[in-house]
Formats: structure tokens, sequence, C-alpha cells
């Protein structure tokens, strides 16, 4: 399944121990295109779900030290402590890095609704900064707000750790329908011979 290939492979960093894969808040349902609620769990929470008990990690949040705290059907929210590493210039935390949380906290989102045979990839994002950070723990919690047959948006409130907004940002997503059946991955892209 190419969910598996986005979320990266076995290994590597787990959360800590008070981070929870839950499904419990905010599981009300999506709205999708017909106006229907989906009434039971798509394959890609599940594929979520099975990659973080086997102790997966993106590479991009190992990099960058973030995790994925709280998932379930259309939302799902990503954890990371600012520190200096992450700074700008100007000593504050780099507006690439709020952007990044917020991707992946949507992108969770939008996954977690996907199909087994479905995969998807960003088209467009916005991010409004509205506070300074210099460190600090931040949640960005994503969210669908529509999802239909190719297209979806979701958005992300990126909060510091007295609950105050720090961003808010919007995305949308394109589902690529019948990827999975082709087992194509990053890891076979980059062994795959190159183009004549």
């Amino acid at each position: 399944m190419i969910i598996s290939g986005y979320l990266g492979q076995p290994g590597g960093r787990r959360p800590d121990s008070q981070s929870s894969i839950s499904g419990r808040a905010g599981d009300e349902g999506v709205k999708t295109t017909g106006g229907s609620r989906r009434a039971r769990s798509p394959a890609g929470l599940a594929a979520i779900r099975k990659r973080f008990k086997e102790g997966w990690t993106p590479p991009i949040a190992e990099l960058l030290g973030f995790s994925l705290t709280k998932v379930g059907r259309g939302w799902a929210w990503i954890e990371i402590d600012a520190e200096p590493r992450h700074a700008n210039p100007m000593g504050t935390l780099h507006g690439g890095v709020i952007c990044d949380i917020a991707d992946a906290a949507m992108g969770m989102s939008y996954a977690s609704l996907l199909g087994s045979q479905e995969s998807f990839t960003t088209i467009e994002i916005k991010v409004n900064f509205l506070r300074p950070v210099w460190s600090g723990h931040l949640t960005a919690r994503g969210k669908i707000l529509r999802k239909g047959r190719s297209l979806g948006l979701a958005e992300c409130r990126v909060l510091d750790e007295h609950k105050r907004l720090v961003a808010y940002a919007t995305s949308t997503c394109m589902t690529i329908p019948g990827v999975a059946g082709s087992d194509l991955t990053r890891a076979m892209l980059e062994q795959a011979p190159p183009p004549h």
C-alpha cells in the first residue's frame, strides 16, 4: 500500500510514552462530496495506526524532531519542541518549520481518509503567521474540512503551550487513485534505472 511508503519505513524514533494515537476526540466524521458521513474507518487510518505501532518515523519528522501524537478519521495532531536549531537569522522560529508541521498535520488528516488503493499529494498550501515564537512546545491540529473523490480541503491551527494561535494554514490535497496497487514507493523510485 502506498500509504506505508509515505509514512516511512519501520524503525526510527518512536514518539514517547506520553504520546497516543487515539481516535476519539474529533472523530465525528468528515463531510464528503455527496453530503454523507463516512461510517467506517478508512484503510488510510488503519495504515497510519499500524505503522505507528511498528515504530515508524517519516524522515522529515526525524530531521525536524516532530511527532504524530494523535490521529483519527479526518484529523491529526503533530507536536514539536521549538529549539534554537529551528531559528531563523532573527532568532525566532523559522516559518518553514511551522509550515512543515502544519503540512504534516493536514497531510496525515487527509491520508487517514484514503482507500487502500489511493495515495495523495498536496497541490497548494497557505500559512498565516500570527505570533512570533522563540522556543516552546507547539501543536499543529489538522483536520479535513471537505473531501471529494479527487480533491480535499484541510485546515490547521498551530498552537503554543498556552493554547494561543501561532499560525493558521489551509491546504488543498489531490487524491491519486490506483497508485497503491503498483507498489510505487520512494525507495522503488530511487532504485529505478535512470530514463534513457
